[in-house]
């Protein structure tokens, strides 16, 4: 019986050092990984082939976290996700199933004009030289964290068009809305949603006028068609900061704000992240 008792306590134990939330996880939204372990060290997760880092709690011992992010375009099935970390020399796996399920995203057509469809030979090699100067920032992990205590909104507004909604341009599938949308007229002050350092700051074909802030660790946040830049590029901004005014810059219909997230690359649902991390107290 005392053999039972001791199994079942080393049993809840070791339920009670890794935890996912969600383990249901819809496509482009974000789990958290939660791990407490005493004296490890470099404790790494491989979700699909994609290695992230845990990372410590602040302030509290023994606890790390990770972010994982699922794309967008990622199959509807179980993920075994695969922690590891070392002790004592000795390199130690755990494993954990995430449930990547379907985020029934709706479709919404946009009419815009042709050229900002069909892309000319020049505005072509425009988009794809600022498309990989930005995914070298998004697959930049720093090992710093800026953040200071929870994430707000960029700005209070009534949104306008959610995230993951499949983008029909002029008729044809292009893209899926890879932000959120808030109804924001010309001119209007946009807030950083947290700390960081600005990691991009300049007009792009697509997006306009464009910050991207560099929370650390992977985290990246974007605010697009802005009509007005306030921080440049290197400069630290602080949470509630006003970093630009809103605008109609770029491919848009009408002025508004379109606020994105990426984590460790992937572009995942912004509103969701800031819901998750905030109710989990990380930062």
């Amino acid at each position: 019986m005392k053999k039972i008792l001791i199994i079942l306590i080393n049993f809840f134990i070791v339920l009670n050092a890794l935890e996912i939330k969600p383990k249901n996880v819809e496509n482009a939204n974000t789990a958290i990984l939660i791990l407490e372990e005493k004296n490890i060290k470099n404790p790494k997760l491989t979700f699909d082939k994609q290695n992230i880092d845990f990372f410590s709690f602040p302030n509290k011992k023994n606890k790390y976290y990770a972010l994982v992010p699922v794309s967008y375009y990622k199959d509807k099935k179980d993920y075994r996700i695969i922690i590891s970390y070392l002790r004592d020399k000795k390199k130690i796996f755990k494993g954990v199933t995430l449930s990547v399920i379907d985020g029934n995203y709706k479709s919404e057509i946009i009419n815009v004009s042709k050229g900002k469809v069909t892309l000319s030979k020049k505005n072509k090699a425009r988009v794809d030289k600022e498309y990989k100067e930005a995914m070298n920032i998004y697959n930049s992990v720093s090992p710093n964290l800026y953040l200071n205590g929870k994430f707000i909104y960029p700005i209070d507004s009534k949104i306008t068009s959610n995230f993951g909604t499949k983008r029909v341009y002029n008729g044809s599938l292009k893209s899926y809305h890879s932000g959120t949308d808030f109804k924001a007229k010309i001119g209007t002050k946009i807030k950083a949603v947290n700390d960081g350092i600005v990691v991009l700051s300049k007009h792009r074909f697509y997006a306009g006028n464009s910050i991207v802030i560099d929370h650390g660790q992977g985290i990246y946040s974007c605010y697009y068609h802005l009509s007005k830049l306030k921080f440049k590029k290197g400069q630290k901004v602080k949470k509630g900061d006003i970093i630009g005014l809103s605008g109609d810059t770029g491919r848009v219909t009408g002025p508004h704000l379109h606020f994105a997230f990426r984590i460790h690359g992937i572009q995942v649902d912004p509103l969701q992240l800031i819901t998750l991390v905030n109710k989990n107290n990380i930062y």
